[in-house]
């Protein structure tokens, strides 16, 4: 009787029953419609980001193709007929051998040789280009490897 009286306390009107249900349906449809909420702004941010990265890299061809194209138009200002062709509209002429004149410097003995490889000759290279390592087998590392292990055990094989 008591344990019925318990029940019946406890025992709740069909009508909150059903507020509960309600109310637990609708928190799984927020939490749902935040869920997809951030994953629309995190597919937004990221689809923002690949635009701007495509229109940077579209902007860096564009400059490195200005780039080639300066360059190009420097080599032609600076190639030898241009220059040449220049030098005659500033007045300049070429000179002749009449025209030039070598200057002595006392103290100075002119360029120094420096040797930054061996002479040639006919001696030949004794230098192996393979490693003694890489010239033995592995049948006869196995067995130089065995022996000196056994040495070092103080087994006389």
């Amino acid at each position: 009787m008591l344990n019925q009286r318990i029940i019946q306390a406890y025992k709740q009107a069909p009508w909150r029953v059903q507020l509960q249900w309600i109310g637990a349906l609708l928190l799984v449809l927020v939490v749902g419609m935040l869920i997809s909420g951030v994953y629309l702004y995190l597919s937004a941010e990221a689809t923002e980001a690949g635009t701007i990265i495509r229109g940077l890299e579209l902007e860096r061809e564009e400059r490195q193709i200005r780039i080639a194209d300066l360059n190009t138009k420097l080599a032609y200002l600076r190639s030898a007929a241009f220059m040449e062709q220049r030098a005659e509209s500033l007045g300049y002429r070429s000179a002749t051998i009449d025209d030039i004149v070598y200057v002595e410097v006392p103290g100075y003995s002119g360029r120094q040789v420096v040797l930054l490889a061996p002479p040639p000759g006919n001696e030949p290279v004794n230098a192996s280009i393979i490693k003694p390592a890489y010239r033995q087998s592995l049948w006869e590392w196995l067995y130089q490897g065995t022996f000196s292990l056994l040495e070092d055990r103080g087994i006389q094989p």
